[in-house]
């Protein structure tokens, strides 16, 4: 759980937001917590970017997902399900960028890709639930996902059961937030008239993860087992949801 929290802050929470024990309470699902990933000096750490499941979601999701990484330059996003009604998309910043520019950006993104998503002009900076944790409505458990997996997550609103820690952290600890060079380039890229690139773009500071794409629209049970072996996890569905014994 230690490290679960560390990969948390280290992505997403601003200095001092939230507080490593409260946290953890959140996360076992002892605790309901909300906190925006604005910090009280105006500086934004991360967004999320919603996708309200419905019959072209996940799909949705995908090609966004991988035209940040191919048509932008930036870092592979993470992925959850929130235990309700929705796919998330989730951006870091290192350093946090200022709030207006932040939500200029979300917003860019929104009108370029997801034209038809409500967007609240304060977005940045409104209190989110970082997973995982109980959602207070469903009962069911939000969660970093594997990012071949959201299809499967359709007709679902969640996890029945808290995902192991484990395997949350192996998700989040190859995230890399993006740097200012990337986020100015973006948008750049997303500016007034600009075309969008179908082609890979590379930045500086890029890894090979961001040219090759996140997702898969349609990632076979072959696919999901060489991911997860790769990041040292046992790929049966039983490890993905099922906690870790204390």
């Amino acid at each position: 759980m230690q490290k679960l929290i560390a990969e948390l802050m280290r992505l997403y929470l601003p200095a001092g937001a939230v507080p490593p024990d409260v946290l953890a309470l959140h996360a076992l699902g002892q605790q309901h917590l909300e906190v925006s990933l604005t910090g009280a000096d105006g500086l934004t750490r991360a967004f999320m970017i919603p996708f309200r499941k419905g019959e072209q979601a996940w799909e949705q999701l995908c090609d966004v997902a991988n035209a940040l990484q191919q048509e932008l330059g930036l870092p592979a996003p993470a992925v959850s399900i929130s235990g309700d009604d929705a796919y998330g998309l989730w951006l870091s910043f290192e350093p946090a960028q200022p709030a207006a520019q932040a939500q200029a950006l979300l917003e860019r993104l929104r009108d370029r890709y997801v034209p038809d998503t409500d967007l609240p002009g304060d977005a940045v900076r409104r209190p989110v639930a970082l997973p995982p944790c109980v959602h207070p409505r469903s009962g069911k458990w939000s969660a970093f996902i594997h990012p071949g997996m959201g299809a499967s997550f359709a007709d679902e609103p969640g996890l029945d059961m808290a995902p192991p820690p484990h395997g949350q952290v192996t998700f989040l600890e190859k995230c890399e937030s993006v740097n200012p060079e990337q986020f100015e380039h973006a948008m750049a890229m997303l500016g007034p008239g600009q075309p969008v690139v179908q082609q890979a773009v590379a930045m500086p500071g890029a890894t090979s993860s961001q040219a090759t794409g996140l997702l898969l629209k349609d990632a076979t049970l072959e696919d999901i087992v060489r991911h997860l072996h790769a990041l040292n996890i046992e790929p049966t569905f039983r490890h993905l949801i099922t906690p870790l014994t204390r």
